[in-house]
C-alpha cells in the first residue's frame, strides 16, 4: 500500500468496522499491484464494484454497503496509489494513462472472477468508472454520485481553496477545506478523522485527462444513473445536470439539495442507497 501512518490505518478500521458482519478483505494481484478490495453480500449476488473519490478508500462507503449488499456483493475497491491498502507496483508499472485505468480495473474484475458488473463511482471515482463504461462491455450498469470532470471543469474558486490542501496537505488544512465545502456542516467524527489522517499519506501522482467526448457520450448503451449533491462547491449542480441530460439523454439525473461534495455517500446516505439500490435492481 501507498506509505500509511498508524493513525489512517486505525481510521481506517474504525469505519470498515462499521460495514456490520461479514466484510471479507481480498488482496487482488494485477500488473500495476495489489488492490484491496473490501466485500459484502452474498457470493451468489450479482456483483457491484464501488469507486470512491480521489483521497477517499473504500472504508468511506460504511454507510451505504451493507444496504447494497441485500441484492448484490459489494465489491468496494481502494485505488492504486491513492489512500487505503492497495499497493502500486514498483517496477515501473505505475498506472499512468486512461487506458492504463481500465486495464487495472479489467485486470481486478479478472481476479475477482468477474464477468460483468454493475458500477458506482464518486467524484474522481465516477470519472473512472464513467471512462470504464465508455470502454468496456463489462459494465451492465453505471451510477454517478456527483461526479467531477465527466460533464464540466472544476469551478475556479474551488480549485483555489483546495490548492493549499493539495500543496501540503495537513489535518488543519483538510479541515478548513471540508468546513469551506461544506459551508460549515458537520461531518461523521470518524470519517473526518479518516480524511484528516489521510493528509499524512504519501500517495502517487492521480490519472488525469479530458472529459469524455461527446459522442462517446451520446453512444453509451448502458442504463445510467447521475446523483448530484446539490450545494456541491466543484460545479453548479443545476448547470451540470443539464449538460449531462443533452449529453446522456437516456440517464436518470437527480438532484439532492441541502448536500455538499465530500462525504456525500454517508451525509446523503438515506436517500442514496432507495435511489441507487432501486436504480441496482431494476
Amino acid at each position: 500500500m501507498p506509505e500509511s501512518p498508524e493513525p489512517f490505518l486505525v481510521a481506517y478500521e474504525a469505519l470498515l468496522d462499521r460495514w456490520g458482519p461479514g466484510v471479507e478483505q481480498l488482496d487482488i494481484p494485477t500488473p500495476h499491484g495489489t488492490t484491496h478490495v473490501n466485500c459484502l453480500g452474498p457470493h451468489t449476488a450479482p456483483p457491484l464494484l464501488l469507486l470512491p473519490g480521489g483521497g477517499d478508500s473504500s472504508a468511506s462507503w460504511y454507510a451505504n454497503a451493507a444496504a447494497w449488499a441485500r441484492t448484490h456483493r459489494v465489491l468496494a475497491v481502494d485505488l492504486i496509489g491513492d489512500v487505503g491498502r492497495s499497493t502500486p507496483a514498483v517496477d515501473g508499472h505505475r498506472i499512468a494513462t486512461v487506458a492504463q485505468l481500465g486495464g487495472w480495473l479489467d485486470a481486478l474484475l479478472d481476479g475477482l472472477g468477474v464477468d460483468s458488473t454493475a458500477l458506482v463511482g464518486h467524484s474522481y471515482g465516477a470519472w473512472i468508472a464513467l471512462h470504464h463504461a465508455l470502454t468496456s462491455p463489462r459494465v451492465e450498469r453505471l451510477a454517478l454520485l456527483d461526479p467531477t470532470g465527466c460533464f464540466a471543469g472544476y469551478r475556479p474558486a474551488y480549485l483555489l481553496h483546495a490548492l493549499p490542501m493539495l500543496l501540503a496537505p495537513s489535518p488543519t488544512r483538510v479541515r478548513v477545506f471540508l468546513r469551506w465545502e461544506s459551508g460549515g456542516a458537520s461531518f461523521d467524527p470518524a470519517w473526518l478523522r479518516l480524511q484528516e489522517a489521510a493528509a499524512g499519506v504519501k500517495t502517487a501522482r492521480p490519472v488525469t485527462g479530458p472529459r469524455p467526448a461527446a459522442d462517446a457520450l451520446r453512444a453509451l448503451d448502458v442504463p445510467v444513473s447521475i446523483v448530484l449533491a446539490g450545494d456541491t462547491r466543484p460545479h453548479d449542480a443545476r448547470q451540470l445536470a443539464d449538460t449531462a441530460a443533452q449529453l446522456l439523454p437516456r440517464a436518470e439525473i437527480t438532484v439532492l439539495p441541502g448536500h455538499g461534495h465530500h462525504g456525500f455517500q454517508h451525509r446523503a446516505a438515506d436517500q442514496l442507497n432507495v435511489l441507487v439500490g432501486e436504480f441496482l435492481r431494476k
